[in-house]
């Protein structure tokens, strides 16, 4: 993520606002503070993608329905970049437990568990805010011995000692050290209401980490799960609230004050996106897959075999807003960055690892090209068409690079978050479609 004097950044997920029958919200997004290297970023990112095709090669078949309760009303939690922590993740801030105690997640599409660093629960404290379960009045383990911790937790651990025993993971984010390791139990989110209300979401399945890893968590106090599962906190916030959830990401570069929006239920019909694509899931994987049909660079659709798109043939698509650099699988990276670098030929070029192909912007002449218009096409003739400044990315002033990374092949290709900023993606898990269109993600 290319940020002034410093590329790749964290959106931080601020919420201050709702989840209340008749009443809407928002979660607010701000701002974080410099760190990670591009090159340390860049890393992580291809981690990650090797990981998430590592998942989906092991995947068994079947989709999963999201079954909508009646419909209630729709909250927004407003939301704007964060681009200053330097991990590259968006951040939500969230109420848990009785008394409330307050705590900054990564808000990840990736996760189906959602975790807090903690303090208790057979493990040591950890720096920094900590989850104290034996503070919380609404806390309850849940037992090894459960459906829940034996079918819906990832990554359980199979030391059920006695049937009371809690549920403990392992949970790995990505190939490498990336993780954290601790018990389950649910309790409540509460989320802030203008007009000091509140609301409550009753029996979420939280995870209490006693040990954690990854230079993510750093500026984090655990995980916010959007992803595709039974126990996500997205999936029980569509579940509540009619059966979807979107979320729109301003620009990176956008002043603190900027907000987006992290949004539970049907959004208004002057709202709804109008470019939509099938959600293609599996049933026991949390990542939102899309069908790509092809990508066009120039107005010229890109020679890219078929089987890269293609999920049964360990390919694919999905979308990630816990990965920074959008990553393509080896044969769709090669045609992209070709098309690219040809059209931008005529501009000096300079050495930025790990990216391969950078420019020095400031040189450019009179006449020099402009960044070609690249455009990714979805199934159902859906088209995603990012600002150039989502895919030649600012590396530091006056370098500009392609900023895309190869992934393995065969494997998944990710398309992160700086490829989806200043548009709005709804994920309708009840009718199973992915929506979007561009937007300032302001309201």
């Amino acid at each position: 993520m290319a940020l002034r004097g410093n590329l790749l950044s964290v959106l931080l997920l601020h919420a201050v606002a709702a989840m209340a029958s008749g009443e809407s919200a928002r979660l607010e997004l701000v701002p974080a503070a410099p760190g990670v290297s591009v090159a340390e970023r860049a890393r992580d990112d291809r981690h990650r993608q090797a990981y998430i095709s590592t998942r989906l090669a092991s995947r068994p078949g079947g989709s999963r329905r999201v079954a909508a309760e009646a419909p209630a009303s729709a909250v927004s939690l407003p939301m704007s970049s964060g681009a200053y922590t330097g991990t590259g993740q968006y951040f939500v801030n969230l109420l848990v437990g009785t008394p409330a105690q307050e705590f900054t997640l990564v808000a990840d599409t990736g996760s189906d568990l959602t975790w807090v660093k903690c303090q208790g629960a057979g493990g040591a404290s950890s720096p920094g805010r900590v989850f104290r379960p034996a503070n919380s009045k609404s806390w309850a383990p849940v037992p090894c011995s459960s459906d829940t911790c034996k079918l819906d937790v990832p990554f359980s651990l199979a030391n059920c000692s006695s049937s009371a025993s809690p549920c403990s993971y392992d949970y790995r984010y990505k190939e490498g050290a990336t993780g954290a390791r601790g018990v389950v139990g649910t309790d409540s989110a509460t989320i802030a209401l203008p007009g000091g209300k509140v609301s409550k979401l009753q029996d979420v399945v939280l995870g209490c980490s006693s040990t954690h890893d990854g230079q993510s968590f750093r500026s984090a106090d655990g995980v916010l799960s959007l992803g595709n599962s039974k126990i996500s906190f997205a999936a029980s916030g569509a579940r509540r609230f009619g059966g979807s959830f979107s979320y729109c990401l301003v620009d990176h570069l956008a002043r603190r004050d900027a907000a987006g929006y992290l949004h539970f239920g049907p959004l208004p019909v002057s709202q709804r996106p109008t470019a939509q694509t099938p959600m293609l899931l599996s049933a026991q994987m949390p990542f939102y897959g899309v069908k790509v049909d092809a990508i066009h660079v120039a107005g010229k659709a890109l020679d890219i075999p078929a089987e890269v798109w293609d999920a049964t043939k360990n390919g694919g698509a999905i979308l990630d807003s816990g990965t920074t650099l959008t990553v393509l699988a080896t044969p769709a990276y090669k045609a992209v960055v070709a098309a690219l670098s040809t059209h931008l030929a005529g501009v000096p070029t300079v050495d930025f690892p790990p990216f391969e192909h950078c420019y020095n912007w400031t040189a450019r002449g009179p006449g020099a090209p402009d960044i070609p218009k690249l455009v990714v096409q979805f199934a159902g003739s859906a088209r995603l068409e990012p600002p150039a400044k989502s895919y030649v990315i600012d590396v530091k002033p006056g370098v500009k690079c392609i900023g895309v990374q190869e992934g393995e092949w065969p494997g998944v290709s990710v398309i992160g978050n700086i490829l989806q900023q200043e548009h709005l993606w709804e994920f309708d898990l009840k009718n199973m479609l992915v929506r979007f269109k561009e937007s300032i993600c302001t309201r």
